[in-house]
């Protein structure tokens, strides 16, 4: 591999590396932790190896007991590595015969491979020159534990995994099932090898590989190459150390088994994920969820308490002044729901009832509803997110809410400018009428005590002072009546602009609280599907 392709593999890997922990991050919380933790060891194994010895390249021997699987060892080795180390134990530790020493000790011991050969070197197959690496590993099916978590572990960490069969147990479900098909993404660094070919007759040879490549083709690897050989005849040999050699020349097999083991652990991130993208939060599901937030907060009650409250203010101001203190006696609608209080808007609160069963439902409904709407379409795991992030807010919604009435301005200390006017008509209405009563009396007074009475102005016929009474009445009594006509109709509009900057704090609330962290689940799934498109490469 030349130097500008691998340093393209090796920004290619960085690239997928880097988004398969996004996706690892994103998951958090709401993936399973096993799957979790399974990228994590991916992520570390990658780690680990980028950082150990490129030029050696790992292929690990791995078979069942009675496989032949250390005497075809020997033979790819050209020597008796097995047998000149038989003071090892062999049933528990793999052994190393190495070619191309240079640099391969910290390989061998992130490996935890303590047995190691300096193989001599084997024309057309390995030299020093190679950097190759042959491990010879326990049985996978040995009834030792330890055994059997050596191998687990060597799957994860050899670069090339060469598997030996046998053609009595080639197709046991052991390892089948236990290793080849979880291992189905790894085809680029996998060979399979039917050994023991001589035990089979001739004919019998190539039906029995073509039954075990139909297998491995259920197995999900069925473009794995399947040599036939025989440690015994030398059969298949030299095509195995080919295969070998090839991928041991190429240096591509560490970055191949990375990619493998990225894709692989993609795969696993997205079964336990599922596929689909929330719809999430529109325009018009937004809306619903304030105009229900803010029927179950008592904002009809507010609102048409501002619309009373303003007309008896009205009352109070234009009112025919004979009869308008009556009016104080009225309570004040706005004032006995404590929206009229100059305390500071965190601190006040209102007096409107307290939530009950029904807006409790209301509200309880409205946020599933908003939040089942944002997570249409989205995978399992990630609908319940979304939707327990909708039901966390919804728990602060009843406080945050009556706060933010408390502080919302209502416009209630507000003056209007025709108050002042009809207050000075009216009671230039009612000095016209003591006028006319002051100067009638003082007729009558005169009257009364046979005292000399004067003219007494008249228009049309009518005396000026009777005049003034029924004018100073009559404009009282208009001016009363068209207040209110007129105060019903501000005291509408001001209900309106009182209903729309509620409806906003409303809003506000549910965005905060519901919105807000909806959206955030949403985007984290979007993300999550994005880096996991770019880890799968």
């Amino acid at each position: 591999m030349s130097r500008h392709s691998g340093s393209r593999e090796s920004s290619r890997l960085d690239g997928r590396l880097q988004a398969l922990n996004d996706a690892r991050e994103l998951g958090e919380g709401v993936l399973p932790d096993e799957v979790l933790k399974d990228v994590v060891r991916v992520l570390e194994r990658a780690s680990s190896r980028r950082s150990l010895s490129a030029d050696h390249t790992v292929v690990g021997f791995f078979g069942a007991t009675g496989s032949g699987k250390s005497s075809l060892f020997n033979a790819v080795s050209g020597a008796e590595i097995a047998t000149a180390a038989a003071r090892r134990p062999t049933t528990s530790e793999p052994l190393a015969g190495v070619w191309g020493a240079d640099g391969s000790e910290p390989l061998l011991d992130w490996l935890d491979v303590r047995t190691r050969h300096h193989a001599a070197a084997v024309d057309g197959f390995a030299g020093e020159d190679t950097g190759l690496i042959l491990l010879d590993l326990p049985d996978f099916d040995s009834t030792r534990e330890a055994n059997r978590r050596v191998v687990q572990r060597m799957v994860g960490l050899v670069d090339v995994m060469v598997w030996v069969l046998d053609p009595q147990k080639y197709a046991d479900a052991a390892v089948h099932n236990g290793f080849l098909a979880p291992l189905a993404s790894h085809g680029a660094v996998t060979l399979v090898v039917l050994n023991q070919a001589d035990r089979l007759p001739e004919r019998d040879v190539a039906p029995v590989l073509a039954s075990l490549q139909d297998i491995l083709s259920r197995d999900g690897l069925g473009k794995v190459r399947v040599l036939a050989t025989s440690a015994v005849t030398g059969a298949g040999i030299d095509e195995l150390r080919a295969d070998i050699r090839r991928v041991a020349v190429q240096r591509k097999a560490q970055s191949q088994r990375l990619a493998a083991d990225i894709t692989k652990a993609t795969e696993e991130l997205r079964a336990a994920s599922g596929d689909g993208e929330a719809a999430g939060v529109r325009p018009a599901t937004e809306d619903r969820l304030a105009d229900e937030l803010a029927v179950a907060a008592n904002v009809p009650v507010v609102v048409r308490a501002v619309s009373r409250s303003y007309r008896l203010e009205s009352l109070r101001r234009t009112g025919w002044p004979v009869t308008r203190w009556l009016a104080r006696f009225r309570p004040d609608p706005l004032r006995r729901l404590n929206l009229r209080s100059d305390a500071p808007a965190e601190l006040n609160r209102t007096s409107l009832p307290v939530a009950g069963a029904s807006e409790r439902a209301r509200t309880d409904a409205a946020v599933r509803a908003f939040a089942d709407a944002a997570s249409a379409g989205a995978p399992g795991p990630w609908r319940a997110a979304i939707r327990s992030a909708a039901r966390e807010g919804r728990e602060r919604l009843p406080d945050a809410l009556d706060q933010a009435i408390a502080g919302t301005d209502l416009g209630a200390n507000r003056k209007s400018w025709w108050w002042g006017v009809f207050n000075v008509v009216q009671w230039l209405a009612l000095l016209t009428v003591l006028g006319g009563l002051g100067w009638l009396g003082v007729l009558a007074g005169l009257g009364y005590f046979q005292m000399p009475v004067p003219e007494v102005p008249r228009v049309e016929g009518w005396p000026v002072p009777t005049l003034m009474i029924i004018l100073g009445v009559v404009l009282g009594i208009f001016l009363a009546l068209t207040g209110r006509f007129i105060a019903a109709g501000a005291a509408g509009a001001r209900a309106r602009r009182a209903h729309r900057r509620l409806r906003t704090a409303v809003a506000s609330v549910a965005g905060k609280l519901i919105v807000e962290p909806v959206e955030v689940e949403v985007s984290r799934l979007a993300a999550f599907n994005t880096a996991l498109r770019k880890a799968a490469g």
